[in-house]
């Protein structure tokens, strides 16, 4: 499935890092970054976590939350929030069925060999549950203020 701009954003309910849950419906009213990732506690990822953690106080005065997915556990999570202090909800999708409504679930290749894993990518969400920008294969660097530039035009 491919998501795009101006389609609605399909529906998630999953697990958080405090035990809690977060859904597409609970949030609506708010703009919301919904991005995925590869991996807890890896370079990139790291990097980027830290990256929407820094910038979050921007996010917020614009009323938009900040979510990150991975399959990851929820315990996984939890450990990675807490290392480096990320102030927003990760959200655990251990089958996958939330990444692959998003088209994030993709065939990857490394050194020849192919594989199937979360494609690094980025939604943003309106109030009303509508998809406005997208952003796939993500390179971490200047990705952050891209998404905070597209939120503040919303």
């Amino acid at each position: 499935m491919t998501v795009e701009p101006g389609s609605p954003a399909p529906d998630f309910t999953m697990a958080t890092d405090d035990g809690g849950t977060v859904s597409l419906a609970g949030l609506r009213g708010r703009k919301i970054v919904l991005y995925f990732y590869p991996k807890d506690d890896t370079p990139g990822c790291t990097k980027e976590a830290c990256g929407f953690r820094d910038q979050l106080p921007d996010f917020s005065g614009l009323d938009a939350v900040v979510i990150g997915v991975s399959k990851d556990s929820v315990a996984s999570h939890a450990r990675f929030k807490g290392k480096f202090e990320l102030p927003f909800p990760l959200a655990s999708d251990p089958t996958g069925e939330v990444t692959e409504r998003y088209g994030c679930w993709v065939e990857k290749s490394m050194y020849g060999r192919k594989y199937m894993g979360i494609d690094r990518a980025t939604f943003l969400i309106d109030e009303a549950g509508i998809v406005r920008a997208v952003w796939r294969k993500v390179k971490v660097t200047g990705h952050v203020d891209a998404v905070l530039k597209a939120a503040q035009a919303l």
